[in-house]
């Protein structure tokens, strides 16, 4: 799950880090006001979007006074903001914030993220402020420093030490961004974060270490210890068809392809995209609906699938293991009949009772195309668009 800049910030400070003061707002008077109540001339405007490179598609903006203020949030509050990481429609910006300016002195990168071939989580840091840290690793790699962090120990002084100096941080300096980065990462483990990106992470004129930005993910299986954190999720910010699926326990994810795909498990809905592609076509989604298929999970499953308007065919590939297939078939039978869809459907059952399962599915009065193996399957429904 993602937030906001504006909750990230308020977070993390809450944890010792240290952050710019600010306030959000929804409106150009609540614009206006914020910036009465931060005091100073210098303001910056920030619209709030789940995206990077607001700054390039003009979400950000640096003034001055209160007229600037009012002036900037006009501009930024309404607009659709297309950045590198919206694509091409863009998000509709519904609130911005609005911060008190800040002497840069130089501008760094800083990150935790949970390296999985490692075994752990990684603090990484860069003097490459400002840009995207994939375009760094790309064209010089070897200005980002890193820190593996041992579990049993936790994040070391030591450690944080060797990436202040790496970073060229001197005096006061580093003992402010020692003192950053160890709260940076115990918020990070107190929420469960899988991922926290401060950039950029600023050093000030006075040699104060703070961020400028901040990005915090949060791993969604871990939301039910954290309350609080769930309920800042935003869902104007989210895809519709995933909002809604997950109101009845699926998980499912829009891609750009044209065959829409139903399947048990998430590895094997993984190998079905993939045998789609290498059959010649493209998956529309990626849907797991999970270890239990009821008749209400295949129909809201059937629903989400046939909303988007490239899906030309509906692959349902299920392996019964715990679940029979027989009440699986049963659950699929009733739920296209309420959907009455209207493209290919191919169906592909293996696993308990299967036999019982391809009955009921050839006794129903379903027009559907039938498939015993997974290659035949993924075959039949690329050949159903062609």
């Amino acid at each position: 799950m993602n937030i906001h800049e504006y909750q990230a910030k308020e977070m993390l400070a809450g944890y010792g880090v240290a952050v710019p003061r600010g306030h959000v707002a929804f409106s150009v008077d609540e614009a206006e006001k914020a910036a009465k109540d931060l005091g100073g001339e210098v303001f910056v405007v920030k619209a709030q979007v789940h995206a990077g490179g607001r700054g390039k598609g003009g979400g950000v903006k640096v003034v001055k006074g209160i007229d600037g203020v009012r002036e900037a949030a006009d501009a930024i509050l309404g607009m659709t903001l297309v950045t590198p990481q919206t694509g091409a429609d863009g998000k509709l910006v519904r609130r911005i914030y609005v911060e008190e300016g800040c002497d840069i002195a130089r501008e760094l990168y800083l990150g935790m993220v949970i390296d999985r071939a490692a075994n752990c989580v990684t603090m990484m840091a860069s003097t490459e402020g400002g840009m995207a840290i994939e375009e760094v690793a790309a064209a010089t790699p070897e200005k980002i420093l890193k820190q593996q962090i041992d579990p049993a120990v936790g994040f070391m002084p030591c450690q944080a030490r060797e990436l202040a100096f790496g970073l060229g941080l001197e005096g006061g300096q580093v003992r402010s961004g020692v003192k950053f980065m160890t709260s940076l990462y115990n918020a990070f483990m107190a929420c469960d974060g899988s991922l926290a990106e401060i950039n950029p992470l600023v050093v000030t004129g006075a040699g104060d270490v703070i961020a400028l930005d901040a990005k915090m993910n949060f791993d969604s299986n871990g939301l039910y210890r954290h309350k609080d954190i769930a309920e800042l999720r935003d869902l104007d910010e989210e895809d519709a068809k995933e909002v809604e699926a997950s109101k009845h326990d699926l998980n499912y994810i829009t891609l750009d392809g044209e065959i829409g795909c139903m399947v048990n498990g998430a590895g094997l809905a993984m190998a079905t995209m993939d045998l789609i592609k290498l059959k010649g076509s493209s998956p529309a989604n990626f849907l797991d609906v999970g270890g239990t298929v009821t008749t209400e999970r295949v129909t809201e499953a059937f629903k989400l699938i046939l909303s988007d308007e490239n899906v030309k065919a509906v692959l349902v590939n299920i392996f019964g293991g715990i679940v029979r297939c027989d009440v699986i078939a049963q659950g699929i039978v009733e739920g296209a009949k309420q959907v009455d869809i209207k493209v290919p459907l191919i169906v592909r059952l293996e696993g308990t009772n299967v036999e019982e399962g391809k009955r009921i599915l050839a006794e129903s009065d379903l027009d559907l195309i039938a498939a015993d193996g997974f290659d035949e399957a993924a075959q039949k429904a690329v050949s159903a668009i062609s």
